[in-house]
């Protein structure tokens, strides 16, 4: 069904392409660059995306993906940690970094005319790094804090939860973070030979979005990453196996958290598109079907919402809420009583043209932020190998029919792939028997 006549879609992905010219190059060591120029910003976000993360780590190395990216900051030959945060302070930039299960990203954001002075610094730090012992003990108080955080907050905690247990026996259902004791006894050789390891060309892209100039570009990071060479080897990551059924933990909250998954897609499935239009059905926005029946006409939760979770090979269909003890229950008959609608009803012209609507909508307005485009070139790449442009997402997101919705819908959720995580002050007898039954 297309939401928009010819004309009107038209003059929609002119104004999306408007502007926009993407390369693919590679520098002289073979690292890969993918970049969009866009002269109508005065900014530039440069991401450099190492696929390595949790699941690449072996149990005795568990964290060692996240703990690296901390100690990037920590100073170099030429910078202290201080000295690095002054100067990018002093740009009006922001320098950051995060960790996944599958990736390791750097990134930077500035002045279109400062693009020399981030690229300098954020080499520097990606190639140059100390690694200092000093630095390294007091980072590792840094991390063991934020594990105790993040085992403070259920709603944060109730994810991995889920993973370690519909993963299990799989590096993917290890936290990010990694374990204490593994953190305490890291070792700067263990980060070196890490590094050494998984930080390679091959294994590396760098990802570019603003106002730039191609020649520049290319010569900046030619100048800064085109000589590093590690030889490197490739990940050899084991298909994980999903794992269904029920799973609770007692804590003294005053909520009870749950997590409810099914099996979902890998990065680049064909039917990736159905899937997203599925989750915005049924729980990512405030228009979403778990969202207007649970909390606006029930008042049963304050927080609802659902996810994708997409790998290399696998992923998760999940969905999040947090109420009280007595509600539990009813919440989740309600949440699957949703998802049977879905199987046996489908959805209608009118939803799915409100859903086409907004992943559009949510499309346009990531296009506003280099930050959102350097980071959605960039898994295309690791991802797929290929650049999608916003025409040809256009393209997919208008494919996507009701009967598609509800196919998927009736491929993943069942029974045999259903799992539940719950955390409050529970236990298994709180939970209906025959819940997960679709």
């Amino acid at each position: 069904m297309t939401v928009y006549g010819h004309e009107q879609r038209t003059r929609f992905t002119d104004f999306l392409l408007k502007d926009i010219v993407f390369k693919k190059i590679h520098l002289d060591n073979g690292i890969r660059v993918v970049a969009e120029r866009i002269p109508s910003v005065k900014s530039v976000s440069l991401g450099v995306w190492v696929g390595v993360g949790s699941r690449d780590e072996s149990e005795a190395e568990g964290g060692i993906s996240h703990f690296i990216e901390h100690m990037f900051f920590k100073g170099t030959a030429r910078r202290s940690a201080h000295d690095i945060s002054m100067e990018m302070d002093s740009l009006g930039g922001e320098l950051n970094a995060f960790t996944t299960r599958e990736s390791t990203t750097f990134y930077v954001k500035i002045l279109d005319e400062h693009l020399a002075k981030g690229i300098d610094i954020i080499s520097d730090i990606f190639l140059h790094s100390a690694f200092l012992k000093k630095e390294m003990d007091k980072e590792k108080q840094v991390v063991l804090e934020e594990i105790k955080m993040v085992e403070d907050d259920p709603e944060d905690y109730i994810h991995d939860m889920h993973s370690l247990m519909v993963w299990d026996g799989n590096p993917l259902a290890r936290s990010i973070l990694g374990e204490i004791e593994t953190v305490q006894n890291m070792k700067r050789d263990s980060l070196i030979k890490y590094i050494r390891r998984h930080y390679h060309p091959e294994n590396i892209v760098i990802s570019v979005a603003g106002n730039f100039e191609f020649p520049v570009l290319t010569k900046l990071l030619n100048k800064s990453f085109g000589k590093f060479n590690n030889p490197g080897s490739l990940n050899e990551r084991i298909a994980p196996a999903i794992k269904s059924g029920i799973w609770t933990k007692k804590k003294a909250t005053e909520q009870v958290h749950f997590c409810l998954g099914t099996m979902g897609l890998p990065q680049g499935h064909k039917n990736r598109y159905p899937l997203y239009a599925l989750n915005s059905i049924l729980g990512s926005s405030m228009s979403s079907r778990l969202f207007q029946e649970v909390r606006e006409k029930r008042g049963l939760v304050y927080t609802i919402y659902s996810y994708v979770a997409s790998f290399t090979d696998a992923g998760l269909l999940n969905i999040y809420a947090g109420t009280s003890k007595d509600a539990l229950p009813k919440v989740l008959e309600l949440v699957m009583k949703e998802i049977r609608k879905i199987d046996k009803q489908g959805i209608s012209r009118d939803e799915m043209k409100r859903v086409k609507n907004q992943m559009k909508g949510n499309l346009m307005l990531g296009l506003e932020s280099t930050s959102n485009r350097m980071s959605r070139i960039a898994r295309d790449e690791l991802y797929l190998q290929k650049y999608c442009s916003p025409a040809d997402i256009i393209s997919e997101i208008e494919k996507i029919t009701p009967s598609k919705v509800q196919s998927l819908t009736d491929e993943l959720f069942k029974t045999e792939y259903l799992s539940l995580a719950v955390l409050g002050p529970i236990s298994r007898e709180n939970i209906p028997d025959g819940l997960l039954k679709i």
